[in-house]
C-alpha cells in the first residue's frame, strides 16, 4: 500500500467540533483488523465506529475517507454501594475480534465492567407472511384461505449493535488494558495490581494469572500500567510498570504468572537521576510489533524499541519531547507529568507513532532515522491540506514557524493514536476531535 517511511500526511474526515462537555473527550481509538472500521469510546460511554468509504469513479480520491457508521451506549455511570465509590462510564479500552462471520465483534471496558457487543448488517426485510398481516398481528386463521410463500425485500441499511455478553467482578482496582488472544478465543484484562484471563464465552470466572499485590499494601511499590498478548504466540503476553520495567510472561511454565520468564530493564543513569525519574519512566504503553519480534513502549519523554531477544536494554530510543526535560517542575504542579501517552506502530513496523502537547504529535523512521512533528488543529488541517513539520524552539534563534517551548498549550494533548493496519492512514485523538490523516503519496495514486 504505497510507501513506508515518515513521509507526507494529508488530512482526512475530520469528526465536527462541539462546545466541549467532558463527555465528548475521545479517550481511546481503534483501527479492525481490515482497517475497514474505526472505533472511538469516549468518557460519555458511547463508542462510535466510523467505515471507511468505498473508492468511486465520480470521486477517486474519497477513498480513506471514513463516515459514521453506527453510534451506541456502550457504558453508563454506577455506584459501587459497598465502596462508595462512583463508577464512571468512561470507556478505557476497545479491542476488536478477528471477524469470523458477516457480523463484527468488539470488547469495551470502562474501570470495572467488559462487554462483547456484536455489530450486524440489515437490508432486506422479510413480506408476506402466512398468518401474521404488515404490522406484525395474528390474522383470524379462518380468512387465511391460500398459503404463499415469504419473500425477502430490500430495505434501507440498518446496523444493529446488541451486547453478547458482560464480563463483571473481575477487578478490585481499575482496568488499564484489555488485550485478545491469537487464539480467538480468550482475552485477559489488566488492572493495577492483576491481570484475569477471561474466556470469551464464560462470563461468570475467569483465572487470575499475575498477581502483584503485597500481603501490606505499604510495601506496594510499583503497579501494573498496560499490558498486551503476543500477536502469534498464545501462550506469550507482556506487562508493563511504573517503574519502568517490561515483564515477559509465559503461560506454559505455571498457571500464576508472577515469576516473569524475561525482565526487560534499562539501568538509570546515575547522572540524570532527579525526583522526577520514577514518574517519567513509568511506562504509559506497550504494543507488540505486527512481526512478534520487537515491543514498543512509551514513558513521558521516550519512546524505546525493545528485541526479544535482548533484555539488557532497549535497542532503539527516540525523544518524544526533551524539550520538556526543565519543565517537569511545572509539568508536576500542574499533573501534566502524570499524563498516559499511547503508541503505535504502522504496518510494516518501519515507522513509530506517539502523542505529545500542543495537539502535536510525533514519528519516528526506524530505517532513515528521520522524524518529524505534525499537528493535529482545525487550523492545519484543512481536508486535502498537507501537514507541515512543526519545530519547537527552546530559547536562542528562532525561526519564522517556530513555536516557543513557553507557548505550548499543555491542555492540548494526543494520548490516544491508531494507525491502519496495512496503509499509511493513521487516527489521531485531540480531545474531542478525530482526525483522520492519510499518506499524500498514496491518495495521489488512486
Amino acid at each position: 500500500s504505497g510507501r513506508d517511511g515518515v513521509g507526507d500526511f494529508k488530512a482526512g474526515g475530520i469528526r465536527p467540533p462541539a462546545s466541549l462537555p467532558p463527555a465528548d473527550i475521545i479517550s481511546t481509538v481503534e483501527f479492525n483488523h481490515t482497517g475497514e472500521l474505526l472505533a472511538t469510546g469516549d468518557k460519555g460511554g458511547r463508542v462510535v465506529i466510523f467505515q471507511r468509504e468505498p473508492e468511486s469513479k465520480n470521486a477517486p480520491h474519497s477513498q480513506g475517507e471514513y463516515d459514521v457508521y453506527s453510534t451506541f451506549q456502550s457504558h453508563e455511570p454506577e455506584f459501587d454501594y459497598l465502596k462508595s465509590l462512583e463508577i464512571e462510564e468512561k470507556i478505557n479500552k476497545i479491542k476488536w475480534l478477528p471477524q469470523q462471520n458477516a457480523a463484527h465483534s468488539l470488547l469495551s471496558t470502562n474501570d470495572k465492567t467488559i462487554k462483547l457487543w456484536k455489530i450486524t448488517e440489515r437490508d432486506k426485510r422479510p413480506e408476506g407472511y402466512n398468518l401474521k398481516d404488515e404490522e406484525g398481528k395474528l390474522k383470524d386463521l379462518s380468512t387465511v384461505t391460500s398459503l404463499q410463500v415469504p419473500v425477502l425485500k430490500p430495505m434501507d441499511l440498518m446496523v444493529e449493535v446488541s451486547p453478547r455478553r458482560i464480563f463483571a467482578n473481575g477487578h478490585t482496582y481499575h482496568i488499564n488494558s484489555i488485550s485478545v488472544n491469537s487464539d480467538c478465543e480468550t482475552y485477559m484484562s489488566a488492572d493495577d495490581l492483576r491481570i484475569n484471563l477471561w474466556h470469551l464465552a464464560i462470563t461468570d470466572r475467569s483465572f487470575n494469572i499475575v498477581d502483584i499485590k503485597p500481603a501490606n499494601m505499604e510495601d506496594l511499590t510499583e503497579v501494573i500500567t498496560a499490558s498486551e498478548f503476543h500477536p502469534h504466540h498464545c501462550n506469550l503476553f507482556v506487562y508493563s510498570s511504573s517503574k519502568g520495567s517490561l515483564r515477559l510472561c509465559d503461560m506454559r511454565a505455571a498457571a500464576l504468572c508472577d515469576k516473569h520468564s524475561k525482565l526487560f530493564e534499562e539501568p538509570e543513569d546515575p547522572s540524570n537521576r532527579s525526583f522526577f525519574s520514577e514518574i517519567i519512566s513509568s511506562v504509559s504503553d506497550v504494543k507488540f510489533s505486527h512481526s512478534g519480534r520487537y515491543m514498543l513502549t512509551r514513558d513521558y519523554l521516550t519512546v524505546k524499541v525493545w528485541d526479544l531477544n535482548m533484555e539488557a536494554r532497549p535497542i532503539e530510543t527516540y525523544q518524544v519531547h526533551d524539550y520538556l526535560r526543565s519543565k517537569l517542575c511545572s509539568l508536576y504542579e500542574n499533573d501534566c507529568i502524570f499524563d498516559k501517552f499511547e503508541c503505535a506502530w504502522n504496518g510494516s513496523d518501519s515507522v513509530i507513532m506517539t502523542g505529545a502537547y500542543n495537539n502535536f504529535f510525533r514519528m519516528f523512521d526506524r530505517n532513515t532515522k528521520r522524524d518529524v512533528t505534525l499537528e493535529a488543529s482545525r487550523e492545519s488541517s484543512k481536508p486535502r491540506a498537507v501537514l507541515k513539520p512543526r519545530r519547537v524552539c527552546v530559547g536562542g534563534k528562532r525561526r519564522r514557524d517556530d513555536i516557543s517551548v513557553d507557548s505550548l498549550d499543555f491542555t492540548k494533548k494526543i494520548l490516544h493514536t491508531a494507525w491502519h493496519p496495512a496503509e499509511n492512514i493513521i487516527a489521531i485523538a485531540a480531545t474531542n476531535n478525530l482526525y483522520i490523516f492519510q499518506d499524500k503519496v498514496n491518495s495521489d495514486m488512486h
